[in-house]
């Protein structure tokens, strides 16, 4: 059978001066980081500038868990249409028993980076450890379905499923693992989570946390020999200082925001890509929070934001208002749950409720103001904007928002009472995304279900679409879904971004995905960096 998701949208745009509007600034032919003058690099080397690193780089955590990974391989993985093509895996699953079992063929003569043939008992080993309580990740709910996976010799794998659910072979995207070298340490503190073994293209020559992880192709790899023969991630957090590193020609390619991405657009040694996305922006409403966690405020919240504003000013109209988790283009979108700023609607819920008017202009009920943090993370200009603008909207209904920066470390332990300026999405079936966010069985674990959301029909509706094959069902389910979230949001929604990157105009080839809230890792025109090919 064929696996497919296709995007709602070309997947690959290059905006030029007629699409994005250049800002003044003078660009500098400085030393690239691949030698020479900017654009002029060896082809070979490539620096790319990031705001952030992962935690940890093993599978068994989560690392590279839905696909693009370069260290490791899955048994499938996507194409830039994000068709499900084999990997490790000769071919695509054979199906059988109604759905419940999935049964893989490995390709032959495939190694680990250590020399190490890859066999069957890799893969059941990589998903047993993700699926042991005992190991640290906040996605084993993803494979809930699994009953048992085992071996039936050395190149086949067979899973059997709990219940058919329609989506599984796109999880067989996960990162295999190497028996011989993971299975001898604890999979949450080993040496393996910082220093990996893999079969993908790539392997990790040096990881200086902080400051930058730089990868080497190879030898061993089973696919064609990358043109790319070693590439380095920058952790550059700040916004603007990556875009000053990228115009000084101390970085070959970054993700930035629009503004940023604007001042290169007249820059002929660069190009800026834009890849549409799942990544939404969205406010969590903390149900342990007196204020947050009264259904008036929170529709009245949603109520009050003007969208479309956020898209036009913030975003530069690189993205589209956020009415739900999913994009307005997804076919799994509820049609009609559309709806603009209304503040004197807002009004009229925060009346019924029992929110008045003090002498400030902020709503008290009970002795009690309508007012609470905000927090985002520090150096994210995009969330900062949305976060200002969030609460401006909210002040003109009678709600004070305090606008907090703060580092990932003093955020998390907050998250449980203040609100969050989040970003989330997945590409792919809407399980993957909402299971996570929105399940009141996740709450508190981890960045799952940040708000502690707890909506017993919104349960019902997650349970039937993770469980059901009847696409009618299924889409009714999701219907309904959304439509609940309008009359009892636990998130306010407020858009949809797409990812733009600027990247040195060395190559040729180049494409993005439709992209979920992971980027700039393991999105981003590199996200094949192993196909691309030098310019002639």
């Amino acid at each position: 059978m064929t696996i497919r998701r296709t995007p709602r949208r070309t997947p690959r745009r290059i905006r030029g001066a007629a699409a994005v509007a250049a800002l003044a600034g003078g660009i500098s032919a400085c030393a690239a980081p691949g030698g020479g003058p900017a654009g002029d690099g060896a082809a070979d080397t490539v620096v790319i500038g990031v705001a952030s690193e992962p935690d940890t780089l093993s599978p068994l955590l989560g690392y590279g868990k839905d696909g693009n990974s370069k260290i490791f391989d899955g048994l499938l993985t996507h194409d830039a249409d994000l068709a499900l093509r084999p990997a490790l895996a000769q071919d695509l699953p054979e199906i059988t028993d109604g759905g419940l079992t999935y049964t893989y063929t490995l390709r032959g003569g495939v190694e680990f980076s250590d020399g190490e043939k890859l066999t069957a008992d890799d893969v059941v080993f990589t998903y047993r450890t993700v699926l042991d309580a005992g190991t640290n990740n906040t996605y084993r709910s993803e494979l809930d379905a699994i009953e048992d996976v085992r071996a039936a010799g050395d190149a086949t794998v067979v899973f059997t499923l709990k219940y058919p659910y329609a989506p599984f072979a796109a999880r067989t995207v996960l990162p295999i693992v190497p028996e011989h070298v993971a299975g001898k340490q604890d999979p949450n503190t080993g040496a393996f989570n910082t220093r990996p073994v893999g079969t993908g293209p790539y392997v990790l020559a040096d990881w200086r946390k902080g400051e930058k992880l730089t990868f080497k192709a190879n030898p061993r790899y089973w696919g064609p020999e990358p043109k790319v023969k070693s590439f380095t991630m920058a952790i550059v957090e700040d916004d603007d200082v990556r875009a000053t590193r990228m115009r000084a020609g101390d970085l070959d390619g970054a993700i930035l925001p629009p503004n940023l991405a604007a001042t290169f657009a007249k820059d002929g040694g660069r190009r800026t890509y834009d890849a549409t996305s799942y990544d939404f922006r969205t406010v969590t409403l903390p149900t342990a929070n007196k204020v947050t966690g009264d259904r008036a405020i929170r529709r009245a919240l949603d109520a009050a934001v003007d969208r479309q504003a956020m898209v036009d000013k913030i975003l530069e109209g690189a993205g589209r208002p956020a009415y739900g988790p999913l994009p307005l283009d997804d076919p799994w979108f509820a049609k009609g749950i559309e709806r603009p700023q209304d503040l004197a609607g807002a009004g009229k819920i925060l009346d019924a409720a029992g929110w008045k008017p003090g002498s400030d202009g902020i709503r008290a009920k009970d002795g009690r103001k309508a007012s609470f943090t905000l927090l985002y993370p520090s150096g994210d200009k995009v969330r900062q904007d949305h976060a200002l603008a969030y609460a401006s909207d909210a002040k003109k209904t009678g709600i004070d928002v305090e606008v907090e920066s703060a580092t990932w470390e003093v955020i998390e332990p907050r998250m449980k009472n203040d609100a969050v300026l989040a970003g989330f999405g997945s590409t792919g079936d809407p399980d993957f995304g909402l299971y996570t966010l929105l399940h009141s069985s996740l709450a508190g674990d981890g960045f799952n279900n940040m708000g502690r959301y707890d909506d017993p029909a919104v349960d019902a509706a997650l349970d039937t679409g993770r469980r059901s094959q009847d696409p009618a069902a299924r889409k009714t389910a999701y219907d309904g879904l959304q439509r609940a979230l309008v009359e009892n949001p636990g998130y306010t929604f407020l858009t949809h971004i797409d990812h733009l990157y600027v990247l040195a105009d060395r190559w040729q080839g180049l494409t993005t995905q439709v992209e979920p809230h992971e980027h700039g890792f393991s999105s981003g025109p590199w996200w094949n960096i192993e196909d691309w090919q030098p310019k002639k």
